[in-house]
């Protein structure tokens, strides 16, 4: 089964680190990673640009508006992902409360559709 591990940030909180705390959350990150790299149920690991990056497309009576940036309406954003390909939930679960970030601000577990709409 896939998983969607939803990592969120907090410029505040990002900004709060020491030099010596902020090496260490990095290290931690890169442990992470290479486990679930080694034991081959990572799929995808991406960092999303800062939300002044992104952009909001809607459409309205058919036309696409864009605007800048996402809304936001919490101080905690989307700031990257992990798509893992896990035994089962309990798993994805195990590992996303192993992440760094677990501790700071919580880490969301979404399964993954197959291509028929289905439960991976």
């Amino acid at each position: 089964m896939k998983f969607l591990l939803a990592i969120y940030g907090n410029e505040e909180m990002w900004g709060s680190l020491s030099k010596e705390e902020f090496d260490a959350l990095i290290a931690e990150h890169g442990a992470f990673e290479q486990e679930v790299r080694e034991s081959g149920e990572l799929v995808s690991v991406e960092g999303l640009s800062d939300a002044v990056n992104a952009r909001t497309v809607r459409v309205r009576d058919g036309v696409p508006v864009v605007t800048d940036g996402p809304y936001l309406e919490s101080k905690e954003y989307l700031a990257s992902f992990f798509i893992l390909d896990c035994e089962n939930l309990e798993r994805a679960v195990e590992l996303a409360a192993r992440y760094p970030a677990a501790r700071r601000h919580g880490v969301e577990v979404w399964p993954l559709l197959e291509e028929g709409g289905t439960d991976a």
